[in-house]
């Protein structure tokens, strides 16, 4: 009978079998990798890299330029040399025919070359044949025309070899023309060339003809008119480029040298003849611009050209206005014509024309602001030059008020106009929407700065002087309020401010009266003075000048003052606790701090009277302290307290220690009783010693130095009392500073009969008794230790 496996049996059987079949698995896929890693073919062998031929250094085409133009240079080197060298060795005749010979075979070289398309080594012929009639311009001169000037002559020569190269290169087929079947390359160089020979003979005729810098200024600049000429009309890249380069020195030596015959002009004419010559400078550099874009001649460039044409016409009436009207009117009209490109920027020229003439505007508008800048800064920085001088009495005028021993800057009446010329002519920028922040922002500090000049510079009287600033300060926080950028209108604000009150300085009544307006003034912009609190600072700083003034005004002594500036730092406080925006606490907390300083510097010279002061300070710091965030002002609060104690004392002549200390110590052990009731985690070290080291340390000193025994005594039985409460409570930091300043305080009582023992006994004895001694603690080293131990575990159960 077949027997039936029970289910748990059956199980067992199951799995084994399964864990065999797992088992024979992971043996036939091992068996498997192996093979299939054994089938793979085997990678074909890697030839060695078989080395190509060395990339060439140089191309054909590069080796034959360089072979032809070192070919044709030296040649040009032979011509010369022949002909300064070796012509006196010929007669006339030969030495003609050979020059000549050489100079007919290099230009006539390079035509059968062109018909064989060989167009590189034509170019090179021609060249040495264009410097052989250079040769042939000079032998001729040498030989035919020795007697004649050399200026007039080169300038026919040059002219003469410009339209024979001229010729030679439209006879030769240049500009090129396009390349292909059935065509023949062209030359060049010649056409460039010629327009090289053109440059020299104006100026040189005029040279010739001793015509004056006038006339060679005119020179170049014709010539720089015919050179755009041919920039803007040839055909031809290269002839373009000649001519440009051409157009663009000349043209530039043109314009300098006019605009130093402007300068140099002492009379109508003179200035009149260089206002011409400017104004042709500027006629060629507008007319080119007004061509872009031309091949050539880009946007960017074309602006430039317009720029430096504004700049020069502008130049031109400014040298005619300088000689004809008097020295503070150039400049007004100089900005008069700045203003007036900045109007053509607005019509319907070229882009380019548009944007170079806002742009020499601009530069017009910043030569106006440098100049007219030494009033400016005279006139706000003047006035702190009265500080040595307060209340000497007010000047007879606002100059006189601003200047004081310094010069006003010549030619500066004016100033103001310029000013606000230029700040009436930012008006019209701002409508743009691209530039309204930067054009506000520019004629909000040019009418600022035409305000500020403007009383000193047409010498109004004081109390005008004092008016204006005044009245810009107002304006100025007002633009503040209503502006969307604020920040420059309150900078201003402040720096005219600070003026007005140094301008002031000079009258006891114009101080207090400028000093109450400013305290009102900024007191009235406090409440809107956005996220940069300006005006409350500059409203408690004011206030506190007002304090001092009032005070010497009433004929206090500074230490009385002292009491008065206090006023400051109480209203500081009172409007900190009362203002939410935290950058305005922290500006009115700091300046009411700043206030508290003076008063204590004003109150060091009486004692008595600085113990007031510190303690009232110490009270505004107390009350500071209450507010929640404001908590570590309390330490302020307690060292000025302290102060306060300290300096009455040293007013009433106490000298001991203890007079100082124990007002310290008492609170501060009172303070550590509360900390360790309030936090049992606080340690003895951190709530008491600072309090009785206050007053252990100073005693046991002065105890040391002087010889009394009361001292001595009394700082025993404290340090016993100390040691003992310390025991007594278990508290390491009075057991240890009460334990080491009784000992100290013992070894300085014994220290007489110490020395007196010393004296009296053998100088072998200490010796001995050192040796002793060393050898009781090494007999009892081990016993030490565990007494040491058990002293540490006491101590370090205490608290």
């Amino acid at each position: 009978m077949t027997q039936i496996p029970s289910p748990a049996e059956e199980l067992r059987l199951l799995d084994t079998e399964l864990r065999q079949l797992d088992a024979r698995r992971a043996v036939l896929l091992t068996r498997r990798a192996w093979l299939v890693h054994a089938l793979r073919p085997a990678p074909a062998p890697t030839a060695p890299p078989v080395p190509g031929a060395r990339r060439p250094e140089a191309t054909a085409p590069g080796l034959q330029n360089v072979l032809l133009l070192l070919g044709g240079v030296l040649l040009a080197v032979a011509a010369v040399a022949f002909t300064l060298v070796g012509w006196g060795h010929l007669g006339i005749a030969g030495r003609s025919l050979v020059l000549g010979a050489v100079t007919l075979a290099a230009l006539a070289a390079p035509v059968p070359l062109l018909r064989r398309g060989l167009r590189s080594t034509a170019e090179a012929l021609a060249g040495t044949g264009l410097v052989l009639t250079v040769l042939d311009a000079y032998a001729l001169y040498a030989v035919v025309f020795p007697g004649t000037d050399g200026a007039g002559y080169a300038a026919l020569a040059s002219t003469a070899l410009a339209v024979l190269w001229a010729a030679y290169g439209v006879a030769l087929g240049s500009p090129p023309r396009k390349e292909g079947a059935g065509t023949r390359p062209s030359l060049r160089l010649p056409l460039p060339a010629a327009v090289a020979a053109v440059q020299p003979p104006l100026v040189l005729w005029a040279v010739a003809a001793s015509a004056g810098a006038y006339a060679v200024t005119a020179a170049l600049l014709a010539t720089a008119a015919l050179d755009l000429t041919l920039a803007l009309r040839l055909p031809g890249r290269s002839v373009r480029i000649a001519a440009a380069v051409g157009a663009y020195a000349l043209g530039g030596w043109g314009t300098f040298a006019g605009a130093c015959l402007s300068a140099a002009a002492t009379g109508p004419g003179a200035a009149a003849r260089a206002a011409a010559l400017l104004f042709l400078a500027a006629a060629i550099a507008l007319t080119a611009a007004w061509r872009a874009p031309a091949p050539n001649l880009t946007k960017a460039t074309a602006t430039g050209l317009t720029t430096a044409g504004g700049l020069a016409g502008v130049g031109a009436i400014g040298g005619v206005l300088r000689v004809s009207l008097p020295g503070a009117w150039t400049v007004p009209g100089l900005v008069v014509c700045g203003i007036a490109l900045l109007a053509a920027a607005g019509t319907r020229l070229p882009a380019p024309v548009r944007r170079g003439s806002a742009l020499a505007s601009a530069g017009v508008g910043a030569l106006a602001v440098a100049w007219a800048l030494p009033a400016v800064a005279l006139a706000l920085l003047g006035p702190a030059g009265r500080l040595g001088s307060v209340w000497s009495g007010a000047p007879s005028n606002a100059r006189d008020a601003v200047t004081g021993p310094l010069p006003w800057p010549q030619d500066t009446a004016t100033a103001p106009l310029v000013l606000a010329l230029l700040a009436a002519a930012l008006v019209p920028a701002a409508r743009a929407a691209a530039w309204r922040p930067h054009a506000l922002t520019a004629a909000l500090g040019l009418a600022w700065a035409t305000a500020l000049v403007l009383p000193a510079a047409l010498e109004l009287p004081y109390a005008a002087a004092l008016s204006v600033q005044g009245l810009t300060t107002a304006a100025l926080l007002e633009y503040a309020r209503r502006s969307a950028s604020p920040l420059t209108a309150r900078v201003l604000a402040l720096l005219t401010s600070l003026g007005l009150a140094f301008l002031a300085l000079a009258s006891e009544g114009a101080t207090l009266t400028v000093l109450a307006a400013l305290t009102v003034l900024f007191t009235a912009a406090a409440p809107r003075s956005g996220p940069v609190p300006f005006a409350p600072p500059a409203a408690l700083g004011y206030g506190t000048a007002l304090v001092c003034a009032a005070g010497a005004s009433l004929g206090l002594q500074p230490q009385h003052t002292a009491l008065l500036v206090l006023v400051v730092p109480v209203t500081a406080a009172l409007l900190a606790a009362r203002t939410e925006d935290g950058a305005a606490t922290l500006s009115i907390e700091i300046t009411g701090a700043l206030a508290g300083l003076l008063a204590i510097a004003l109150a060091v010279s009486e004692p008595p009277l600085l113990a007031t002061v510190l303690a009232l300070c110490g009270l505004v710091c107390a009350g500071t302290a209450v507010r929640e965030g404001r908590r570590p002002v309390q330490y302020a609060a307690v060292a000025l307290f302290v102060l306060a104690s300290w300096v009455r004392l040293a007013s009433w002549g106490v000298g001991s220690p203890e007079a100082y200390t124990l007002p310290v110590t008492v609170p501060a052990l009172l303070l550590g009783v509360y900390r360790r009731r309030s936090d049992t985690s606080v340690s003895s070290w951190t709530a008491y010693a600072p309090g009785l080291s206050v007053t252990l340390a100073p005693s046991l000193f002065t105890a040391w130095i002087e010889g009394e025994w009361q001292r001595p005594l009394l700082l025993g039985a404290a340090a016993l009392a100390v040691t003992l409460l310390g025991a007594r409570h278990r508290l390491q930091a009075p057991l240890l500073l009460g334990g080491a300043v009784l000992v100290l305080d013992a070894l300085h009582e014994l220290a007489p009969y110490i020395v007196q023992i010393v004296d009296a006994l053998p100088r072998w004895t200490p010796p001995a008794l050192a040796g002793v001694l060393l050898l009781a603690l090494g007999a009892t080293y081990e016993q030490r230790i565990r007494d040491a131990r058990r002293v540490r575990d006491v101590l370090g159960r205490m608290d």
